[in-house]
């Protein structure tokens, strides 16, 4: 029997588990904090918890479903983790450090079937979900490697924004931001954390009835249907109506900043006559509640038709959506000495092991 991760139960699964199996309520909160604060990877160190407790969680429940395949570290401070999990596929965790903070950016997909012509984590088709352990277990795996430095670090922010759609894994993805927000357990706060979504619109309403108080980022990338059905194929069943539908519903509920994310790609959408009709698309409405992040492209080699804007071409779109009064900034690049794209260092390794294999 393959055990499944300790990490994957929120306390109140854990809670009703042990329950069911004629354990005392306080014993779930021993073992939280033992996963959590404690940060033990090994049940014989929960020292308070009863031997009968601890032979029936070693039963069926393990602390290690992956280990570290591969790891780059780029001269800024960012680490790129490629994690192999108990299936043998690969995964990618990353580890940014902001002037806030430390960030990690965690995947919830092997492989991602929405397709952006652009992007380097759909270059090879979703096999699986991630459970919410395997996604919990890549926050743990960071934080564990900080803990190894004994200078008190701690993640203290998270973007779900790494391989896969986390929309198209709500369920799994819901549970890993409950597990990590729990205040007597990582206790990462709801607003340090953002979920990035391509624009599955039925879960986007599902999400803001939640109220889960995290930010929502939705990556857009074109300001029409045409440009952004040309560009990531998801537009094609959830064209930009319905997505702006969605989020003045999602604005509406909340009440919190929504996040537009948008690649710059030379020649492609990166032109002003696009951040004109960007601006006029998120309208007077949706300004005060809305923010663009533009995104320096990260080239790819098996998607060479998109190029790197030109930083001329990225000041004038700036400089047009802030004279039309929009919130928006270009991000901080990370990692640009490594593998800097998400999903390049995976789709690398596994080419790499695949000539090996043939020679």
């Amino acid at each position: 029997m393959v055990k499944q991760s300790i990490y994957g139960l929120t306390i109140e699964q854990l809670t009703e588990w042990l329950l069911e199996r004629g354990h005392k309520k306080f014993r779930a909160q021993q073992v939280w904090d033992w996963l959590y604060r404690k940060r033990v990877t090994d049940f014989s160190e929960m020292t308070n918890v009863n031997k009968d407790c601890l032979a029936l969680l070693e039963e069926n429940f393990a602390f290690e479903t992956m280990n570290v395949h591969l790891q780059q570290e780029s001269k800024d401070g960012t680490i790129k983790f490629l994690l192999k999990l108990s299936d043998g596929n690969l995964i990618e965790t990353v580890l940014m450090k902001h002037k806030y903070g430390l960030s990690v950016c965690v995947t919830t997909q092997v492989g991602c079937n929405i397709g952006c012509s652009f992007c380097a984590s759909g270059l090879l088709r979703k096999s699986r979900d991630l459970t919410s352990g395997e996604i919990v277990e890549q926050i743990m795996k960071v934080q564990l490697h900080l803990d190894t430095r004994n200078n008190d670090e701690r993640v203290s922010h998270i973007v779900v924004m790494g391989i896969g759609e986390p929309f198209d894994n709500f369920t799994n993805m819901v549970d890993f931001l409950e597990i990590v927000k729990d205040q007597k357990g990582l206790a990462i706060g709801a607003r340090h954390i953002t979920v990035s979504t391509s624009g599955i619109v039925p879960k986007i309403y599902e999400f803001a009835d939640l109220k889960l108080q995290v930010n929502l980022a939705i990556s857009l990338h074109a300001p029409n249907n045409e440009l952004r059905t040309q560009i990531m194929k998801v537009n094609r069943a959830f064209p930009i109506e319905k997505l702006m539908d969605s989020v003045d519903y999602y604005l509406e509920k909340s009440n919190r900043r929504i996040t537009f994310e948008y690649i710059l790609l030379k020649g492609v959408n990166d032109q002003k006559e696009h951040a004109l009709e960007l601006a006029n698309l998120i309208g007077t409405s949706r300004r005060k509640l809305t923010y663009v992040n533009l995104i320096p492209y990260n080239p790819v080699d098996e998607h060479g038709q998109y190029q790197r804007s030109d930083n001329e071409d990225i000041r004038i779109f700036f400089d047009t959506l802030k004279k039309k009064g929009i919130n928006c900034g270009v991000r901080l690049e990370h990692g640009t000495d490594i593998d800097a794209a998400c999903g390049q260092l995976r789709s690398k390794q596994i080419k790499k092991e695949k000539v090996k294999a043939k020679a």
